[in-house]
């Protein structure tokens, strides 16, 4: 059973045609492992950013 799923890991890995969706699914997840593990600093910029926004629009709006 895992020499048949190890037989296809190694098949997607040499068939080219699958290459563009690895290359995808990889990139994918490197991006989410990033994100993870920047999670406060990305969350802190986000408020920072929404709090300079909600402050400008309300000083707009006076």
């Amino acid at each position: 059973m895992l020499q048949a799923i190890g037989n296809k890991v190694k098949g997607v890995w040499k068939e080219e045609k699958g290459l563009g969706t690895l290359e995808v699914i990889l990139i994918i997840g490197v991006t989410l492992i990033i994100a993870l593990i920047f999670k406060t600093q990305i969350t802190t910029l986000v408020n920072k950013l929404l709090e300079s926004v909600t402050k400008k629009s309300e000083d707009f709006f006076k």
